[in-house]
């Protein structure tokens, strides 16, 4: 007779995880919160202050990340790169994330460092004012190695009805800001793994930094939510723009109407030590750098230009750093990089 667990599933390791990680989860929940932890399913009640509200949810991962983090056994901050992925999402729609849940999968649990992952989410969530409800962990025996692990979420979030935006309203005249990215967050990792596979061990030193390869690739991704958040509390944008895969040429044009173009300056911004360290090693064309990367811009707002100054002081008083980087035009409908 064959058990579950010899076919790969470990059940003891699973309710360990479940008794390790219940504070942590429970840590991130309000009043608001419906349902008790480790049932099959939990709830929110509607916040206060909504009249009208539309509920909107986004589903994302950190992509082939997960993978440097399992050669390098680093994964404090995988967390941050999660909720952002979902959470700047749901900003760019005007929508403030409420609720996440989390999917893991695994080849084979091991509790320690999936508590670890569980952690670093908690305490983005907590930073953030996002109640982790629940998850999944699976384990997947005889599909993924034992030590391969994949990391997604859906995130729920809430905005009043009307007050969405939907990019129906930019306009030629309009300008673009950017919020800078320090960082590679979660996007373009499939070409970072092959230029590093041939010339940047995980373990040596980063070019021209005293920070080993793989902390300088795993570097948390900046939360934007709650910064937009505040922003839509002063100014109403015309657009915004999450800058993941596809960088800014691939994620602006998203937010642009037919008869507009997007003119981006590319001097207006200092690109981050990573990329051109990248760029070098792996003989990478400008243009390919430009559509894999967010190149030092994760977040883009459309505004009216006499909304360019108190956009730019909305996000100095979240402590980030913002600069106009271009301005909408009358054009064929793309994004020109300058």
């Amino acid at each position: 007779m064959t058990s579950y667990e010899e076919a790969g599933v470990n059940l003891t390791a699973a309710d360990q995880l479940v008794e390790r990680i219940e504070w942590r989860v429970t840590s991130t929940w309000t009043e608001d919160v419906v349902g008790g932890f480790g049932g099959f399913a939990a709830g929110l009640r509607i916040p206060a202050g909504f009249d009208n509200p539309v509920l909107m949810m986004s589903t994302d991962g950190i992509g082939t990340k997960a993978e440097i983090a399992r050669q390098s056994g680093l994964f404090e901050g995988l967390g941050y790169d999660l909720l952002a992925m979902v959470a700047d999402d749901l900003a760019a729609a005007g929508a403030q994330t409420i609720a996440m849940t989390d999917y893991i999968a695994v080849g084979k649990l091991d509790v320690d460092r999936v508590e670890t992952i569980i952690e670093s989410i908690t305490d983005a969530c907590n930073e953030t004012d996002v109640a982790l409800l629940g998850g999944e962990t699976a384990e997947h025996p005889g599909v993924m190695a034992p030590d391969q692990f994949d990391l997604v979420a859906t995130a729920l979030g809430i905005v009043e009805y009307g007050e969405e935006i939907d990019s129906s309203r930019v306009a030629p005249g309009d300008v673009i800001v950017g919020v800078t990215s320090p960082n590679l967050r979660s996007n373009g990792f499939s070409l970072v793994r092959s230029i590093i596979a041939k010339h940047l061990p995980l373990d040596d030193t980063f070019p021209d930094t005293d920070k080993r390869t793989a902390e300088v690739l795993l570097d948390p991704s900046v939360v934007y939510s709650p910064a937009v958040m505040n922003l839509l509390a002063r100014v109403h944008p015309h657009g915004l723009a999450h800058i993941t895969g596809g960088g800014l040429p691939g994620n602006v044009i998203r937010i642009l109407p037919e008869g507009t173009r997007a003119v981006i300056e590319r001097s207006r911004w200092e690109t981050p030590h990573v990329f051109k360290v990248i760029q070098s090693f792996g003989k990478v064309s400008l243009g390919d750098m430009f559509r894999t990367f967010n190149m030092g811009i994760g977040f883009a707002c459309v505004v009216e230009e006499g909304d360019a100054d108190e956009t730019l002081k909305a996000f100095e008083t979240s402590d980030l750093e913002s600069v106009v980087i271009g301005r909408i035009v009358a054009g064929d409908r793309g994004v020109e990089l300058r």
